[in-house]
């Protein structure tokens, strides 16, 4: 069997990425981290294959990605994005994606999707360890 999961020889460039989180990468990290939405675990710079994807739910299969201002939608690069999508999917794990502009001028809509997508498959949604109502705070 084939490890896809966090290749050993992508280590470094995992814990380079981890340590140099973009603005609103560190955002929507601080919202996700320490299970405060739904008591699901995430993890952030995690890898896929030959890919490192932004945050990552193992229990879910739930790929966050944010595309930055750097993100730019040339050829190549769409081309790029397509292949690591279709590979991420081929695996069985759901990619969804926001734009900085969305975490920057909607993040308790950019939350709420993720509460949304955190929510299915779970018989009782909650927020946070407390299983406090749903609640966003900034």
């Amino acid at each position: 069997m084939t490890k896809i999961f966090n290749r050993y020889n992508r280590r470094s460039i995992r814990k380079n990425l981890r340590n140099k989180l973009t603005f609103y990468e560190i955002i929507l990290w601080s919202k996700l981290k320490n299970r405060q939405i739904n008591n699901r675990k995430f993890r952030r710079q995690h890898g896929i294959g030959n890919y490192i994807v932004d945050f990552f739910c193992p229990e879910l299969k739930l790929v966050i990605e944010v595309d930055g201002a750097n993100h730019s939608f040339d050829e190549k690069s769409e081309q790029y994005d397509t292949e690591r999508k279709k590979y991420i999917e081929s695996q069985g794990i759901k990619v969804i994606r926001f734009g900085n502009n969305e975490i920057k001028d909607n993040l308790i809509g950019v939350l709420e999707v993720v509460y949304k997508e955190t929510s299915a498959n779970h018989p009782k949604p909650l927020l946070g360890k407390e299983g406090s109502n749903y609640q966003i705070h900034n």
